[in-house]
């Protein structure tokens, strides 16, 4: 597993060449999306749409993701896979919802990889035509790297964190559909400008979608739900397609 305590491809090793180093890291990498095309293969048999949920420590993902699979949970069959190094401590917030999550312990691992959540997966419940959501570790760096099988990875930023975050970490901002701006209820006590972080963010992804939301007082989620459920729709529209 590459985790966030390896030596980037240029630094020296003992005992290994720059050169094995990149060779070591794209064989990881290889084996990562041989296996999330699998994954993705699955989800698309099942007519799963499945979003990954990254984010640093304590923007509020997993708070944010009680409060929206407790209001989703009539619409859609709905399951988690939750990802930490340690602890069950949030899958036992989801599975006290009513949904079913599996956790999956990385130990010194910084991010979830496709093997991970393919084994995740075979112990839910079957899903067919329902929501996957997969819940990172927390970390900005890493998880942009691995593909899991995802539809989209969904990025959770918080109003604490500062405006330049977009800029620090390009990778995860530029690999993310949809940014999620949580605690906007925070706002207005916080030195936080909203226009220069969505500025950022687009600096480094012209595409990516925002949103502004809050898990403590349901603000904004109702403008989130319409975005599942027009991703919802458009996957089923493209399963009839190659039906047809």
């Amino acid at each position: 597993m590459l985790d966030c305590g390896a030596n980037p491809a240029g630094q020296e090793i003992a005992g290994m060449s720059s050169d094995r180093i990149i060779q070591v890291e794209r064989d990881i990498l290889g084996k990562n999306d041989r296996l999330a095309a699998d994954n993705r293969a699955r989800f698309h048999a099942d007519e799963v749409l499945a979003f990954n949920l990254v984010s640093s420590p304590g923007a509020g993902k997993t708070s944010l993701l009680v409060r929206a699979v407790s209001e989703l949970k009539d619409s859609f069959p709905i399951g988690v896979i939750e990802g930490d190094q340690q602890t069950s401590n949030d899958a036992e917030r989801i599975r006290a919802t009513g949904v079913a999550a599996i956790q999956v312990n990385t130990g010194k691992g910084c991010h979830l990889d496709a093997a991970m959540v393919g084994q995740a997966y075979d112990r839910l419940p079957w899903l067919n035509g329902g929501i996957l959501f997969i819940e990172n570790v927390g970390n900005l760096v890493c998880p942009a790297a691995f593909d899991l099988g995802e539809a989209c990875k969904i990025v959770v930023f918080s109003t604490t964190e500062g405006e330049d975050k977009p800029l620090k970490y390009p990778d995860m901002f530029a690999a993310a559909s949809l940014m999620l701006i949580n605690k906007i209820d925070l706002a207005p006590v916080l030195d936080f400008d909203l226009a220069k972080t969505v500025e950022y963010a687009r600096r480094v992804n012209p595409d990516i979608e925002v949103m502004t939301v809050s898990a403590r007082t349901g603000e904004g989620f109702s403008a989130f739900y319409a975005w599942i459920r027009r991703r919802w729709a458009k996957a089923k529209q493209a399963e009839m397609a190659m039906q047809g």
